[in-house]
C-alpha cells in the first residue's frame, strides 16, 4: 500500500470515500509519524484520541451510508493560537502554559464539523510574534529541509512555523496558520508548501488568541493549491461572534478552480524589486511571470509608490494593537501567576509579565505602549494609519489595470536558526513583500516555485482584489502545474 502520509486532503478524502483505505489507517499512519519526529519540535500537544476518533465516525459515517464530509478522514494540525476546548493552548508563551479552554475557536469548530479530526497542537512564535519561530517559550521548531552538504538547523518560518514544518516534513496533510504580516505565506515558502491569507474577515477570529485585531486572519498551510481551498472552504464563513467576520456566502473554491488564465491581467510592481535582494529570487520571480504567460495572462507593469513605508507603518501599528491586547495577561483570571512573597497587585501584574512574556513580545508591547502614549501618538501612530490608507488606495489604483499582482514571498530562502535573532530589524526585513496585502487586508497565496543553489524552496506570492480568494488560488494553481514542483527534505529525524 502506498505510504498514507504522502498523500494531500484531496487524496486522502477521495481514497476514504471510495474505500481505498479508511480513515482509521490514514489516522494510525499519521499518528505514528508525529510520535516518531520529536527532533524537530513541530507539536507542542499530541492528540492522537481526537484523530482517532474522528477517522472511526467517518469510517462508520460511510458504513452506514451517510453522506460525506468535507474534510471526513483527513487528520490536521492545529496551530496553538486556537483554543480547543479541553486541550491546552498556550499561543507558544510561558504566560498561558497550563490554560485549558472550556471553549472552541470558530475555524477549528468548523474544521472538526466538516469531519477533520486532530493530531495535536502546532508549535509557534510566542504570541504570533516573529519570523523564524525562535520566540516560542517551548523551544524552537526546526525545519525539516537541509542545506545541500551541509547540517545547520534552519528555521521554518514564522510565526506559523510549527504548521509549515510539520506539513512539509508530511506529519499532516494540512494546518491552520495564522497571518498578521506573513506568517503563514512566509513559513510556506521557506519550506516548500502552499498557504493563503484569505481577505480580511472571511474567517472568524473568535476563539484565536489576539496578537494585532485588525490584521491577524486565519488560513490553511497544506501540500498544494487545491489542498489549501478545500480547507480553506471549511475554514471560512459568517460568524456572529466576531464583529469583523464579512456575512458573506462562502465561494464553492474547490469546485472553481482553473489553471487557465486567458482575459487576466498579471501586474508586477516595480517597488518590489528592494536593494540586496538575491539573484535567485529575481530569477524566480522572471520565471514565474514566463509562467503566467503561457497560462494565458497578461503582463502589466504596476507602481504601488507607497510599498517602501509599509513595514515601518506596519511595526508600529501591529505592536500598538498588541500592547492593548496583551493587557489581558494579569495573573489574575488565567495561566501563570507569578506572586513573590508580600508582593501588592501591581507586583503581581509586574512579576508575572516580567516571567511570562519572551524578550520579543516584551520588545513589541513596549513599542505599542510608546507609540501610543501621550504626545506621540499623533506622531506615530496616527501618521502609520494614513500611511496604511495610502497604501490600500495604491492597491485600488493597481486593480485599474490589472486582476492580480505577483511577486516574491520572501527576500531570501530559510536562513540558519540564530543566524538573525541578535537583530531584530534583520528579522522584520523578512516581512518586506508581505506585510503591504495585510495592511490592505487582501487575499495572498505563496506557492513554491523552485529551489535555490543549497537546495532550498523559493516561494512565489500572488496577490488578489478583495474577495477574490478564487483568482489568487487560480493563478498560484497556474503556477504550480508549471514549476512542477515536488521536492520534500530527506528524512533526517
Amino acid at each position: 500500500m502506498t505510504d498514507l502520509t504522502t498523500l494531500g486532503i484531496a487524496a486522502i478524502r477521495d481514497g476514504v470515500r471510495a474505500g481505498e483505505f479508511s480513515a482509521v489507517e490514514v489516522a494510525e499512519a499519521f499518528v505514528a509519524k508525529v510520535a516518531a519526529a520529536k527532533p524537530l519540535n513541530a507539536f507542542l500537544v499530541e492528540t492522537p484520541d481526537h484523530a482517532l476518533a474522528a477517522a472511526r465516525a467517518a469510517d462508520a459515517a460511510r458504513a452506514a451510508g451517510e453522506a460525506p464530509k468535507a474534510l471526513a478522514g483527513v487528520p490536521i494540525g492545529m496551530k496553538d493560537l486556537f483554543c480547543t476546548k479541553g486541550v491546552a493552548t498556550t499561543a507558544g508563551s510561558h504566560i498561558l502554559e497550563g490554560f485549558t479552554p472550556t471553549y472552541e475557536s470558530t475555524v477549528s469548530r468548523n474544521l472538526w464539523d466538516a469531519g477533520a479530526g486532530m493530531l495535536g497542537k502546532l508549535n509557534m512564535d510566542q504570541f504570533a510574534m516573529g519570523s523564524s519561530n525562535e520566540t516560542s517559550a517551548f523551544g524552537n521548531v526546526i525545519s525539516p529541509w537541509r542545506r545541500a552538504g551541509g547540517n545547520e538547523s534552519l528555521a521554518p518560518g514564522g510565526s506559523s512555523g510549527g504548521s509549515s514544518s510539520a506539513v512539509a516534513a508530511r506529519l499532516c496533510p494540512g494546518a491552520t496558520g495564522t497571518d498578521t504580516g506573513g506568517s503563514i505565506r512566509q513559513p510556506a515558502a521557506f519550506t516548500g508548501i502552499s498557504g493563503i491569507k484569505p481577505t480580511y474577515g472571511r474567517c472568524s477570529r473568535w476563539g484565536v488568541i489576539a496578537f494585532a485585531s485588525s490584521l491577524d486572519q486565519a488560513g490553511p498551510m497544506a501540500v498544494d493549491v487545491r489542498d489549501c481551498a478545500i480547507m480553506l472552504e471549511a475554514m471560512a464563513g459568517f460568524d456572529p461572534k466576531d464583529a469583523t467576520s464579512l456575512k458573506l456566502d462562502v465561494p464553492a473554491w474547490e469546485a472553481g478552480l482553473s489553471a487557465d488564465l486567458t482575459g487576466k491581467r498579471v501586474g508586477i510592481p516595480k517597488e518590489y524589486r528592494v536593494d540586496g535582494m538575491p539573484a535567485e529570487i529575481e530569477a524566480l520571480w522572471q520565471q514565474g511571470i514566463a509562467w503566467l504567460k503561457d497560462a494565458g495572462a497578461t503582463i502589466v507593469d504596476v507602481s504601488l509608490p507607497h510599498t517602501k513605508y509599509a513595514l515601518p507603518a506596519y511595526y508600529i501599528i501591529a505592536p500598538a494593537e498588541a500592547s492593548s491586547n496583551l493587557a489581558r495577561y494579569d495573573g489574575v483570571r488565567y495561566g501563570l501567576r507569578d506572586l513573590p512573597q508580600g508582593a501588592g497587585l501591581q507586583d503581581m501584574y509586574a512579576a508575572t509579565r516580567a516571567d511570562g512574556f519572551g524578550a520579543e513580545v516584551k520588545r513589541r508591547i513596549m513599542i505599542g505602549a510608546y507609540v501610543l502614549s501621550a504626545g506621540f501618538y499623533d506622531a506615530y501612530y496616527t501618521q502609520a494609519q494614513k500611511v496604511r490608507t495610502l497604501i490600500a488606495r495604491d492597491f485600488e489604483r493597481a486593480w485599474e489595470s490589472c486582476d492580480v499582482l505577483l511577486t516574491p514571498t520572501a527576500p531570501s530562502a530559510a536562513f540558519a536558526l540564530g543566524e538573525k535573532s541578535a537583530d531584530p530589524i534583520a528579522m522584520y526585513l523578512n516581512d518586506v513583500f508581505t506585510v503591504p496585502s495585510s495592511l490592505a487586508g487582501l487575499p495572498a497565496m505563496s506557492v513554491p516555485g523552485g529551489l535555490d543553489s543549497a537546495g532550498l524552496p523559493l516561494g512565489l506570492q500572488v496577490i488578489g482584489k478583495p474577495l477574490d480568494e478564487q483568482g489568487v488560488l487560480n493563478a498560484a494553481l497556474a503556477i504550480e502545474q508549471r514549476a512542477g514542483f515536488t521536492a520534500l527534505p530527506e528524512a533526517w529525524w
